[in-house]
């Protein structure tokens, strides 16, 4: 499955459950997507951890890192309310500078893959850079 639909949908069921935080195995693209997501207010704190399987603590083959994500709320209703996939395995979408626009009249959030790495589409037109669409969130 695709690990960037795999941790937004992850994001939005735990947010609609009221979760405090989401466990989700730590990748380079999955840390910047919620350092994005923090930049914009989306998730509260980000921590990378590393947790052992199988309980062995003296095992370093069995390490492995994960990164856990807090979740906003605004007086008990989440912040993460529904997420859209753009761009998907199967069919890669990209926008031009002129392409981007905002997501729910403002209240949402386009996410970019750039040359200048993961930003949101706000930051992307004031970067004057497009780039692959990844998905909107609001």
């Amino acid at each position: 499955m695709d690990s960037i639909s795999n941790m937004i949908i992850m994001l939005k069921n735990a947010s609609l459950a009221g979760k405090e935080s989401v466990f989700l195995p730590y990748s380079k693209m999955r840390n910047a997507i919620a350092e994005c997501l923090k930049k914009e207010g989306y998730v509260s704190n980000i921590s990378k951890k590393v947790s052992t399987r199988g309980g062995s603590v003296s095992n370093t083959k069995n390490k492995q890192s994960i990164l856990e994500v807090g979740l906003m709320y605004i007086d008990k209703k989440p912040k993460i309310v529904e997420v859209e996939r753009i761009s998907k395995q199967s069919r890669r979408v990209y926008f031009r500078i002129k392409d981007i626009h905002t997501v729910k009249n403002g209240s949402g959030l386009l996410v970019l893959s750039t040359p200048k790495g993961i930003l949101s589409g706000r930051e992307a037109r004031k970067e004057q850079v497009g780039g692959e669409a990844l998905f909107k969130i609001w």
